[in-house]
Formats: structure tokens, sequence, C-alpha cells
């Protein structure tokens, strides 16, 4: 069995050793609510930024996927802005070739296999791939990097392995292979995906806003346990504008062209 990662840390600081495969069933049950206050120590989670206090909540998948005051995180609005989905760790942003391959962690991909076809990926030939990182650290609701129609949602895989150091470098080519959302974006007449990615030996994605219409900062969806959201885009559409490294939901990582 693979145990979760960042639930082994709290279970076995109090003794108790809870294996991935009753991980979402426990954790969304009252049983995990003595071991809130251990997740909430372990990880350092900002409370403050919290709508709620550390005692209301009452499940440890409550506290995971929590939500956050109105002005805890900023939308950048200025002309063009493409922001942050979520709060991760932007470690990729690779130029895709024209067969639409990217490269993570000594691991070829394609845009092909992330999204189910070819005829989907050809619309990102040449341009870039965008990918986050959530820790348990993090805050788990993934919002729109910009304003866009939802031409399509749909979901693909059955795995679920590690997307982590680990996973990515030996593992069985974890973000085309494990469970995930896929939106299709309409962004000014130019197609946007925006790929949700389950991990941890446990599937939970649930997306929240069924509007047509999205603007950018709007919440999307949270991911129950184990995350990453993969973002491509067209040739000639995105330019960056910040440094790889840690980013916030709402920050401006760069623009979008029309």
């Amino acid at each position: 069995m693979i145990r979760s990662t960042f639930y082994r840390k709290v279970f076995e600081l109090n003794g108790h050793p809870i294996i991935a495969k009753g991980l979402r069933s426990f954790a969304q049950s009252k049983m995990s609510k003595p071991f809130i206050a251990s997740f909430a120590k372990v990880y350092k989670l900002n409370m403050e930024e919290a709508t709620r206090e550390l005692r209301e909540y009452g499940t440890l998948h409550d506290i995971f996927t929590r939500e956050l005051k109105a002005d805890a995180r900023p939308v950048a609005d200025s002309p063009d802005a493409f922001v942050s989905p979520c709060d991760a760790y932007l470690s990729v942003v690779d130029d895709l070739t024209m067969e639409s391959t990217f490269t993570v962690k000594g691991q070829d991909y394609t845009v092909e296999e992330l999204l189910g076809s070819p005829a989907k990926a050809e619309a990102y030939a040449g341009g870039k791939v965008l990918i986050f990182y959530l820790s348990p650290t993090d805050y788990h609701r993934v919002h729109v990097p910009v304003d866009a129609r939802v031409e399509e949602v749909y979901t693909l895989g059955r795995h679920a392995d590690p997307v982590n150091e680990l996973g990515l470098t030996h593992g069985v080519r974890p973000l085309t292979r494990n469970y995930r959302l896929v939106s299709r974006f309409d962004v000014d007449g130019s197609p946007l995906a925006h790929v949700m990615v389950g991990a941890l030996n446990v599937n939970s994605i649930v997306r929240t806003n069924m509007s047509d219409f999205v603007h950018r900062g709007d919440p999307y969806g949270y991911f129950s346990f184990g995350s990453t959201v993969v973002v491509c885009v067209p040739k000639g559409k995105f330019s960056f504008t910040r440094e790889r490294g840690p980013v916030k939901m709402g920050e401006e990582i760069g623009k979008w062209h029309s």
C-alpha cells in the first residue's frame, strides 16, 4: 500500500498510521476531527486567512478544503493579467515542441496524452505549459487564470499515483495517467486547457463553478487530496512576467496576448 505522505506525518504524531486506501472516508468522517489541530500545526496553516476558526472545522476534509476571506488573495487587475489559479510552486514553464511535447523530471509527456486526443492537442503546438504543484500547506481551491468561456469539461484517467519528486522521476507518468478534470476555455477566440490532476492514491476533484462564462480569479473547484494544476496555452498567447517558484492564487504570473 502507498501511504499518504502528508497525512502520515499527522497520524504518526498521534500514533495512528492510516493507509491511503481508507484516507478519504476517514478524513470526511467526524473521527478525523481530533487530528485537525496536529495537521494545522505540522503544516503551519495560516488560519488567520480562513473564513472559520480552527475549532469550527468538523473534519480533516473541511480544513483541507478551507475557504479564505475575501481579501486574503487579491486578484491582479492590470490589463491582460494572467494570474496563478492556485497557491502552489510553479516549477515548470516549458516551451512546447511542435509535437506538443514537454519534459518533467526527465520524463517526456505530450499534450495529446494530457488532454486525451490529438485533435485537442493540436492548438497548443509550439505554445507553453505551466505546472503548479500544491503542497499540504497550500490553499487547495483552484480558480480561473483569465476571463474565458467554458467550452468543454471532461474527465480522464483512473490512476492515483503520487505527483511529487519521486513520482515524477521514477513513477508511471502520473501527469497523464492519473485521474484529472480537463476544462477547455475559450479566451478571445483562442483555447486554454485548464487541467486539475489528482494524486496520492485517492482521487477527489470537485468542480464548484458551473457557469458558462468565468472571470479572472473566480473559484472553479477544489482538490480533496493531492493536487497539481497544468495549464496549456497556444503559441504566442502568453508571456511570463515573473520567476518560477512559490505563487499565490490571484498573483500575476504573465500576460495574455489577444
